[in-house]
């Protein structure tokens, strides 16, 4: 069974982050919230506050197949201002492990090179941040380990690619049809 973290920043996109933890434990995929803020409690971008499993400085990134970055601008200035979340993702994307971000979180992967010749996607109007990147419109973009998306209104989208890098196509049915998607 796969293992994956969803690094969380205060200031996040809520929906974008805890949609794929969701979807993933629905496919029965072993997956981690992980707060990047040296807390628990994660305040998002629309003032909602939860909490996430365990704190970056105690987990064993070593466990993990891949991990995803959950958007929001304030929320995704956070991740990539992080030095051990960049330094994972750089680390994951060349070792052929999950690398996945949505909306304005693809620039940090983007900045870092990690996108360079590769399909992508993001946000609208963050474009420019993804130097090198061969820029989609599509809702959900996969170009071998790497997984992008576009914003809240294509976190399902982005969660069943995941789940389809990470399963197979009938767990994907099943996750399909469990949430009348």
């Amino acid at each position: 069974m796969s293992k994956i973290a969803v690094f969380f920043a205060d200031g996040c996109e809520e929906i974008e982050g805890l949609t794929v933890v969701d979807m993933l434990r629905r496919a029965n995929v072993d997956v981690v919230s992980v707060s990047v803020t040296g807390k628990l409690e994660i305040h998002g971008s629309h003032n909602i506050t939860f909490f996430a499993d365990t704190l970056f400085e105690d987990a064993d990134m070593d466990s993990f197949d891949g991990a995803v970055l959950p958007g929001g601008a304030v929320g995704t200035e956070n991740l990539g201002a992080h030095e051990g979340v960049v330094a994972v993702m750089k680390k994951f994307a060349e070792n052929g492990k999950l690398t996945a971000a949505i909306c304005a979180a693809p620039s940090v992967l983007g900045q870092n090179g990690i996108l360079k010749g590769k399909r992508a996607t993001c946000h609208p109007g963050w474009e420019a941040k993804l130097p090198g990147a061969v820029i989609s419109e599509e809702t959900a973009v996969t170009d071998e380990n790497i997984i992008t998306s576009r914003g809240m209104g294509t976190a399902i989208d982005f969660s069943l690619a995941i789940i389809s890098k990470l399963t197979d196509e009938n767990t994907v049915s099943q996750v399909r049809k469990g949430i009348v998607y």
